[in-house]
């Protein structure tokens, strides 16, 4: 019952966190669906979904043209993946399990090893979902060319980091106002459809609606990624540095906030989520 602690060195310490942080990853993807690949499938159908409705909008409206010029679908698919990787990185980090779960009452367990799982599972099944999907329209449709492979890849951290350190945020004032954080995270999210620029790139709008948009930075990491999937388009008007620094200021934020709330915790708040 009782354990005499003992002193461990750094490198034990870390490897022994990382070792939590893995098997409570394992348990958050499993969390939804016991089967992993039933999990993968109704993911990647759901971006699938995405892809093909936004296909279908551009068609019918006559907005192909005023894509870049390239491929069509890897033009789509630049800003659904995006989009994707960073709303279910925030709703995962919003979602984690937060002081007053059940959870938290086993020892080795707290709340950064919780959001650090959350966090990572929702990117390992986005970026799975995305090589499934490409591979597939590579193989049976038509042959993919990405410009600058890694830059393309970094966007997509930056994307998945900026959902990360809104979702810090949320999390952070959850407990004290659920109901508002539950409306407002909604909010964000159906916002994006249109203020995350995925159905336009930044060189094509006037400057009178730059305004609109640039203060997201899921716009910004979206018109970088297709600078570096397009070989014929060099984003003007967006920059890496803004999300970065602006995810590492909120992310600092949201951990001072998780920080407080989690020293005033009640386990009545257990019962509001």
């Amino acid at each position: 019952m009782f354990q005499a602690t003992e002193p461990r060195s750094q490198t034990a310490s870390a490897l022994r966190l990382a070792g939590l942080i893995y098997h409570a990853t394992v348990r958050h993807l499993r969390k939804d669906h016991g089967n992993a690949l039933i999990g993968l499938i109704m993911n990647m159908m759901q971006t699938v979904i995405f892809v093909m409705a936004f296909y279908l909008m551009f068609t019918l409206l006559g907005w192909r043209g005023a894509s870049i010029r390239g491929d069509f679908m890897l033009y789509i698919m630049s800003g659904v993946f995006l989009f994707m990787t960073h709303t279910k990185a925030l709703s995962a980090v919003v979602m984690s399990e937060g002081p007053a779960s059940a959870m938290m009452k086993h020892a080795p367990m707290n709340t950064i090893v919780a959001i650090s799982a959350a966090a990572l599972g929702s990117l390992y099944i986005q970026i799975l979902s995305m090589l499934v999907v490409l591979t597939v329209y590579h193989v049976g449709f038509n042959p993919v060319h990405i410009h600058q492979p890694a830059g393309a890849m970094g966007m997509v951290l930056l994307s998945w980091f900026s959902g990360v350190s809104i979702g810090m945020i949320f999390l952070s004032i959850k407990p004290w106002f659920p109901g508002f954080v539950s409306v407002i995270t909604n909010v964000y999210s159906r916002a994006n459809m249109i203020a995350s620029g995925k159905m336009f790139v930044a060189n094509q709008l006037p400057s009178y609606m730059l305004a609109f948009f640039t203060w997201n930075p899921l716009f910004h990491t979206i018109d970088q990624c297709r600078g570096f999937v397009f070989i014929n388009y060099n984003p003007h008007y967006s920059n890496i540095a803004y999300p970065f620094w602006l995810s590492v200021g909120l992310l600092f934020l949201g951990l001072m906030g998780e920080s407080y709330t989690r020293k005033n915790a009640s386990l009545s708040w257990h019962a509001k989520r």
